[in-house]
């Protein structure tokens, strides 16, 4: 019972082999993969920065083999209609397997919870990661490739990421331009229910701060660009209204919050604009996050009173030191995700010693039985005196098994455990068929005289 994991992700590979591999249902990839006698349980974790394939196997090398010629050759259509593997076979061939990493066992369970924690994330801490995790982990059970050691792994990930997220800073403190410019409008505004955003460009960077600020509860929002037909796609999918360059004058007179993302040679916020607009609000508060470069506001503007000002190098500014903070995190997290692992690999450890836990106490039943009834045989005994001659063999073999057995236990997680296992099946003779031998050698020597 080994654990293994194949995979590669935004430090193996670059995006463009990376986005081949991209997929939208893995069902028939996992379940492909747990047909053939090389792997028995298999999780497929696909996002945009890593794929990554978790598999329980009887043999490492044999599986190892399997998922990496899967990775090459044998991959299925992305969401875009081209198989990665086509292109990887067709563009590097060998070289596919350059850009994989592979882990084994211990390896492999704390990476599984690293990432799990987003400590393994391009962006240290983001909070995205476990939900594509969990995602990954039900569709492996959707699929019916997810077993006993594959589900015990994954709920302890997830119980592991818990404890990260509560236990540390790792997750505090935003880093995207988008995130940060958000939580300053929170502080300045601590109710946006009834406040109206004006969001001016269409790009990725206008679509996460709109998101962040829908998910904060903002009341009411417009989106304004150059390209009306963008703004209005754009819209549509957040339910908000849209408009031409053309209405900012008056958008930005209704507007408590303005956060412009759009690519001009001049500022597309003045000083005469913005004195203009603010004596149509009655001196009410605007912040202005301006994620422009060149900067979309003219940064005069901030001396304007009642005018919240924040421009990208303010944002870098923070978001530098917000990374800094979940860095410092990490090697608080990483003694969790330690401390998690252990637990597990003892878990995993039990498991194997079971076996022989089980050999054992079954031998030790058996020859205990036989040597009760070939004893009780010669002897007169009522119902009471048989069930206490019984009670005494099974109370004599309970003790004399506890210390092998508590032993075992709890040397399974060890390097130990393993000779241990290997000991007690050669002594106790537990790979060797039962016979009468057994039993005699247990006769009084006294009857070989």
């Amino acid at each position: 019972m080994k654990l293994l994991l194949v995979g590669m992700n935004h430090r193996s590979a670059p995006v463009e082999m990376r986005e081949r591999f991209a997929i939208d249902d893995p069902a028939p990839a996992l379940e492909k993969l747990v047909a053939g006698d090389e792997i028995e349980e298999a999780v497929l974790i696909s996002t945009c920065n890593r794929v990554e394939i978790v598999v329980q196997t009887p043999n490492v090398e044999a599986a190892r083999h399997r998922l990496v010629r899967f990775f090459g050759t044998e991959w299925p259509a992305g969401p875009q209609g081209s198989g990665g593997s086509e292109w990887a076979t067709r563009t590097h061939g060998a070289a596919i397997e350059d850009h994989l990493y592979v882990y084994r066992d211990a390896e492999a369970i704390a990476h599984v919870f690293r990432v799990a924690s987003a400590i393994d994330s391009m962006v240290v801490g983001e909070p995205q990661i476990l939900g594509q995790v969990k995602d990954a982990y039900r569709h492996a059970v959707d699929a019916g490739s997810c077993g006993p050691i594959l589900s015990r792994l994954f709920q302890r990930a997830f119980a592991t990421a818990k404890r990260v997220r509560s236990e540390t800073r790792i997750g505090h403190g935003a880093v995207s331009m988008a995130r940060i410019g958000v939580d300053l409008v929170a502080q300045v505004f601590e109710d946006l229910g009834s406040k109206k955003a004006l969001l001016v460009g269409a790009g990725e960077m206008v679509e996460a701060a709109l998101a962040a600020l829908q998910g904060n509860g903002l009341g009411h929002a417009t989106i304004a660009n150059r390209s009306l037909e963008r703004a209005r796609d754009l819209a549509e999918r957040f339910g908000v209204t849209a408009f031409g360059l053309d209405a900012l004058p008056r958008l930005l007179a209704e507007a408590d919050v303005v956060l412009t993302s759009v690519a001009v040679a001049e500022p597309i916020l003045g000083v005469e604009l913005a004195r203009e607009v603010l004596a149509r609000r009655r001196g009410r508060p605007v912040v202005v996050i301006d994620l422009g470069v060149p900067r979309n506001v003219a940064p005069e503007v901030g001396e304007i009173d009642n005018v919240y000002l924040y421009d990208v190098d303010d944002l870098q500014g923070i978001a530098s030191q917000n990374a800094e903070e979940r860095q410092r995190e990490v090697a608080r997290a990483g003694r969790i995700v330690s401390a998690e692992c252990q637990r597990f690999e003892g878990w995993l450890g039990a498991l194997e010693a079971l076996p022989t836990i089980r050999d054992l106490s079954a031998r030790a039943e058996a020859l205990r039985h036989a040597e009760f009834e070939r004893s009780v045989a010669r002897l007169d005994l009522d119902e009471e005196q048989r069930a206490g001659l019984e009670t005494m063999t099974r109370s004599l073999v309970s003790k004399l098994l506890h210390h092998p057995l508590t032993r075992l236990r709890k040397e399974s997680d060890r390097a130990e455990g393993l000779a241990l296992r290997g000991a007690a099946r050669v002594l106790f003779g537990l790979d060797e068929p039962e016979a009468g031998a057994d039993s005699e050698a247990l006769d009084d020597p006294a009857d070989d005289t």
